[in-house]
């Protein structure tokens, strides 16, 4: 896929106040720090379109970018930041239940995990819940970069084990760098074919 134009649209808390076109949505969701921002804007070509912090925890609201014109980028909040305190962590979580169980256009949620660490139940408990909600999501290990060949693919062997212990099959799996531009056409791939499908 070429991405023509990528523009900022509309941020709000509310998934009734989201874009009410039919076109289809595809949100990036993770821990804070995972690296968000980053890929968002390696996908897109467009360096400053997600903002990028060296705070974690900045995406506080359901951010859309609209794609060629034809379909929705969206940045969503980042789950179980701790240091938001309680309340604030579980107004985030409204906000992201909210948009992922009233959100009909949501196409595909890519969950975004930091391949340098082991499974966290965090990560393991989000994922478990998209599956009871019937969510359709893609994982997508992030900061590839950061670690060697060997220890990435101790890592990814380590959460695919993890996964298959309750996942008969497992979701669409994607290996990213935002630094090195990896994955970048497999992920814009995926989305162009899943849109092809739709279309039919």
């Amino acid at each position: 896929m070429n991405i023509k134009s990528a523009e900022f649209l509309i941020s709000n808390t509310d998934a009734s106040k989201c874009p009410q076109d039919g076109k289809p949505e595809y949100a990036f969701i993770g821990r804070s720090n995972v690296g968000k921002s980053s890929l968002i804007n390696m996908l897109t070509g467009k360096k400053g379109l997600a903002m990028t912090s060296s705070t974690p925890g900045k995406t506080q609201l359901i951010n859309h970018f609209i794609i060629n014109d034809e379909w929705y980028l969206v940045d969503l909040p980042g789950y179980g930041y701790a240091q938001r305190g309680k309340q604030g962590r579980e107004k985030i979580q409204q906000i992201i239940d909210h948009y992922l169980e009233e959100r009909v256009e949501l196409t595909c949620l890519f969950v975004l995990i930091d391949c340098r660490h082991e499974p966290q139940k965090i990560d393991l408990d989000f994922i478990e819940k998209l599956g009871e909600c019937e969510i359709p999501f893609a994982i997508v290990f992030t900061k590839t970069d950061k670690i060697s060949a060997g220890k990435l693919k101790t890592n990814l062997e380590i959460y695919k084990t993890k996964l298959l212990e309750t996942w008969e099959e497992l979701p669409p799996v994607f290996i990213t760098s935002s630094e090195k531009k990896k994955g970048k056409e497999e992920i814009l791939g995926y989305i162009e074919e899943i849109n092809k499908q739709i279309k039919i």
